[in-house]
């Protein structure tokens, strides 16, 4: 039996919300929610059981995938042995981030393959991986839960077709690995297109609680994480929350709750550099699960730690600290002392990793009973969907997408925009363009320019990949949002196969793009949300540059 963890001491400034979170706690304590959590009680959260009842699998994956350890070493073992050396894993959202967290905190152990991660439906991001990859010996991911999500399923088409290209149709599937959930429509897509083979996922995990199922697991081992390790972890994590009421996982939702609820609903987090890539996967598990029924805790990820002054009094910081490397010491003391609340979680090793991803899982769930919200759920985030599938739909039919008015890159359109803030909201900059480091960077001042221009917190997501984050919390929370939607134009456009091993094509992924930025575009409008699109054209940086200059003049 594995032992409840040793955890790292967890610290907490919370100033005058102290005796907030200690009545919380208490109340906690007297429902008996953790045990009614273990017990799948769905009144925890809502009378109707529907999407609860189905999605409380990760309090278990821990447990079970330690008995899984072996199917995945032996995939991991044979494709080492045949000379693959890289791998590409095609997915979005709960199925693409804690893959791409295992890649940049661990890195790739000698000898194993070198992960990737494709979640953008640019076409030169596309094109990007095309010609970066030796197709003979790179692995492919296939991973939904549903089996039916459009982009990963157009991302398989075109690199399937690639693969037959260099390899030949009968060696082809072999370079492919599907994980999904029983009876999704990729299990039959796998089977007739001779995949290596298929992982079947706990149907009662929803995607952004996957972390520690096969999701995130079989790119862990094919990068060379330890399994055992990691899974050791957080099964003692998991032993921790079921013999205490007061735990870890507890205190951090009870926090997140209790201060959202005092208006403290601006989640900044922060972290040692090796830890960054964290703070994507806790802001689509925080976001997707708490922005709904005019709710929303907001994560707030990669913006610089400033002075205090910059900041309104609608944050929360939170700081991961890896034992061992620096922190801001200066940065963080300042803003405790201004009075902003604090909480400090260390980590004495990469593979405590494992426990955090069950802290944060369990800590939203805590979060989403005190907000009296269906933690599981996602209902808006069909919404785009739906309006992206009717625009590509239309396209089938017309040859063209309808005529979209976009802003000019000036400052009297963007500072028009922008004079609607009021405190409390946020910008948004939605980037349906290249993920680049120079675009990164690029973005990253911008944002920077208007957090301390506006003192509002400020996030940046690449579209499509944030709809399978924020998009649910940017139409279901209480509309403090001002979004700023960059679309661009592809230097070269890439078609999308209309089947695997077949030449014909109806769709590009240009238009398949530009269909979701209008969808969402229009979906957040509905809602009335405060949107300003502008067009980047193909010279993205320049564009970025020339809206940073409106910020700042």
């Amino acid at each position: 039996m594995v032992k409840p963890h040793d955890f790292l001491p967890t610290h907490a400034s919370l100033h005058g919300y102290q005796s907030k979170l200690d009545s919380a706690l208490t109340k906690l304590k007297a429902n008996k929610i953790m045990q009614r959590i273990w017990d799948h009680d769905h009144s925890v959260w809502q009378p109707d059981p529907d999407e609860i009842l189905n999605r409380l699998g990760w309090l278990h994956s821990p447990e079970q995938m330690l008995t899984q350890r072996q199917r995945i070493k032996t995939l991991v073992e044979a494709v080492r042995a045949e000379g693959y050396t890289q791998a590409l894993l095609l997915g979005m959202g709960g199925s693409s981030l804690a893959p791409e967290v295992f890649r940049k905190v661990f890195g790739v152990r000698a000898g194993f393959l070198d992960l990737s991660v494709l979640d953008s439906t640019d076409p030169d991001a596309i094109l990007e991986h095309a010609q970066r990859l030796d197709v003979a010996h790179t692995l492919f991911l296939v991973a939904t839960k549903s089996g039916g999500t459009v982009e990963t399923l157009s991302f398989f088409k075109y690199f399937y077709n690639r693969a037959v290209a260099e390899v030949g149709e009968p060696e082809a599937g072999a370079h492919f690995v599907a994980i999904t959930d029983l009876g999704s429509a990729l299990v039959g897509l796998a089977q007739r297109h001779h995949f290596r083979t298929t992982f079947l996922n706990d149907p009662n995990v929803g995607g952004r609680y996957a972390a520690l199922s096969y999701f995130g697991l079989v790119p862990a081992a094919l990068v060379g994480v330890d399994l055992k390790t990691l899974l050791k972890r957080s099964v003692s994590a998991v032993h921790n929350a079921a013999e205490r009421a007061d735990n870890a996982g507890v205190r951090l939702g009870a926090v997140l709750g209790t201060l959202a609820e005092a208006g403290r609903d601006k989640l900044t987090l922060s972290s040692s550099p090796s830890l960054a890539a964290l703070g994507p996967w806790v802001e689509q598990l925080v976001a997707e699960s708490t922005g709904k029924a005019g709710k929303g805790i907001l994560p707030v990820t990669g913006e610089r730690l400033a002075a205090p002054s910059v900041y309104g009094d609608d944050r929360l910081f939170v700081y991961l600290h890896l034992e061992g490397e620096a922190t801001p010491e200066a940065a963080l003391e300042a803003l405790c002392e201004a009075g902003h609340p604090l909480v400090r979680i260390g980590l004495r090793d990469r593979y405590d990793l494992g426990v955090e991803f069950f802290r944060w899982e369990l800590a939203t769930a805590v979060a989403g009973h005190l907000l009296a919200i269906n933690p599981f759920d996602q209902p808006d985030v069909e919404a785009s969907k739906t309006l992206a599938r009717k625009l590509v739909a239309d396209y089938a039919q017309t040859g063209t997408l309808p005529d979209v008015e976009a802003a000019g890159l000036d400052a009297e359109a963007l500072n028009a925009f922008l004079a609607q803030a009021r405190p409390g909201d946020y910008v948004a900059l939605q980037a349906y363009v290249h993920p680049t480091d120079e675009t990164d960077a690029a973005l990253q001042a911008l944002r920077t320019c208007l957090q301390q221009r506006l003192h509002l917190a400020t996030t940046v997501g690449y579209g499509p990949r944030f709809l399978h984050s924020t998009g649910q919390l940017h139409k279901g929370d209480s509309g403090r949002g001002l979004f700023v939607q960059l679309t661009s134009d592809a230097v070269q456009d890439v078609a999308i196969p209309d089947e695997a091993g077949s030449p014909s094509s109806s769709l590009s992924f240009g238009v398949l793009k530009a269909a979701q930025a209008l969808g969402d575009r229009r979906a957040l409008l509905r809602v009335g949300r405060r949107v300003l699109h502008v067009h980047l054209g193909t010279e993205v940086d320049t564009g970025l540059r020339r809206l940073l200059e409106a910020v700042d003049s």
